[in-house]
């Protein structure tokens, strides 16, 4: 085989047969094809797109590139779940030890942030003394006893993946569904997943801006797993405005705590709920949606979802009682609250935006070798569709420094309020799957 007629095969929006796309990646990961060709390929596909048997061999074919991880030693349809990012996305602190607590072993690797806040890893680091560094064998004792463990991405996965995303950010190919969709589906098959549920974003704070860009990419994923023979649903959500009321490493700690104990806020619980059901229900721990919803609210309510949380903390080294006394969390020393500026009712709260508010307190990182202040963040006092008074708390503001006008600056721009009321926007579009 040779690229170039790969390459033209694909430009003239033929089919490429499994052959070869895994010719393809195999010899862009072994460095043989040049990134110029593996350019032109990518631009081929974005404009040609690919059948759905195309995106499945794709996926197939970076998921092989490297390491896969073998979860068989553990017990149980092993479900992963992955949300496509967001502002305050709490909703692995919730679900992990929620699902757990009927059950469903949740074998989980994630990451860290770059971005707004931390990711998964870093924000559970807020709890003293958590760890994730932790041996294959340990990882599979601890999901077997407790029905969760959480560990860092190591190993050699899905390089290709890693090769062809750093080329589409620079050659204007990263909004392509078939090359977003088979580089999340690569890396969640990678992880050792039986079935996969997403949550897929939509919105002002979401890669994907409208709906129907979300439900294209939610179909495609979903075509992608159950072709490959990986039980997968998908939840298309909203992130026109951050989710839950916190954005901040032990702020979202603590607001999952409260969530668990049926305290949190409605839409993250209500999110978590509608996900959560997915995963138990296709790890055949009910025989319904519905039932695995009934199931899951009753966890919350007498106490078991919290203390699977606990368990899962002190199994990692943890300090538990940070779940009965969340003040020995990191504090940050300086509190104080943005205030509106004149009535009204609260029509747009920018989510990008707050988060990048969030980032310049320290919540996140710009660059890989940021330092992440785990105390800070932003606490919202109003969601959209909320009325406000002149002088109400708009949001609580947790810092370290006192110099933080451009953080000021940058909510006041990004929370507009109005006159005319709205209704809050709708949490769930819709759910793509069985």
């Amino acid at each position: 085989m040779r690229m170039v007629d790969l390459i033209a095969k694909k430009r003239d929006g033929h089919i490429l047969s499994a052959a070869e796309i895994q010719f393809i990646i195999n010899e862009y990961t072994n460095g043989t094809i040049p990134d110029y060709q593996m350019s032109a390929f990518a631009m081929a596909v974005f404009f040609r797109d690919m059948n759905d048997q195309e995106r499945a061999d794709l996926t197939m074919a970076m998921v092989h590139s490297g390491d896969t991880i073998d979860l068989s030693a553990i017990a149980g349809i092993k479900v992963d779940k992955h949300s496509t990012g967001g502002v305050g996305d709490t909703t692995t602190l919730v679900l992990g030890p929620l699902v757990a607590s009927l059950g469903v072993p949740v074998a989980k690797m994630s990451g860290r942030g770059l971005g707004h806040t931390g990711g998964t890893i870093d924000k559970l680091e807020a709890v003293p003394g958590f760890h994730v560094e932790i041996e294959n064998e340990e990882f599979t004792r601890l999901v077997n006893a407790n029905k969760i463990a959480i560990i860092g991405q190591s190993g050699n996965l899905t390089p290709a993946d890693k090769q062809l995303y750093a080329l589409r950010d620079v050659t204007a190919t990263v909004n392509s569904i078939p090359l977003i969709a088979s580089s999340i589906m690569s890396k969640k098959i990678a992880a050792g997943a039986d079935a996969i549920v997403l949550d897929v974003k939509t919105g002002a704070g979401a890669f994907m801006k409208t709906a129907e860009e979300a439900r294209a990419l939610a179909e495609a994923m979903v075509r992608i797993g159950n072709t490959v023979g990986r039980k997968t649903m998908a939840v298309i959500s909203d992130m026109s405005q951050p989710l839950g009321f916190a954005i901040g490493n032990a702020l979202e700690v603590q607001e999952a705590i409260d969530t668990l104990r049926g305290q949190g806020p409605k839409d993250l619980e209500e999110l978590c709920l509608t996900l959560g059901s997915q995963m138990v229900y296709l790890a055949g721990k009910a025989p319904s949606i519905e039932e695995a919803r009934a199931n899951l609210q009753e966890a919350i309510q007498n106490g078991s979802a919290l203390e699977t949380l606990k368990v899962f903390l002190a199994a990692q080294g943890g300090d538990a009682s940070v779940v009965d006394d969340p003040s020995k969390l990191p504090q940050a020393k300086y509190v104080f609250d943005l205030e509106a500026q004149q009535d009204g009712h609260v029509v747009e709260i920018v989510a990008d935006e707050i988060g990048t508010a969030a980032m310049l307190l320290g919540a996140g990182r710009a660059t890989k070798e940021s330092v992440i202040d785990l105390a800070v963040g932003l606490m919202l006092r109003k969601k959209v569709g909320d009325s406000v008074k002149k002088g109400e708390p708009l949001v609580t503001v947790y810092a370290n420094s006192e110099h933080v006008e451009e953080v000021k600056r940058k909510l006041y721009e990004s929370i507009r309020i109005s006159k005319e009321a709205v209704v809050s926007p709708v949490l769930v579009y819709d759910i793509v799957g069985e």
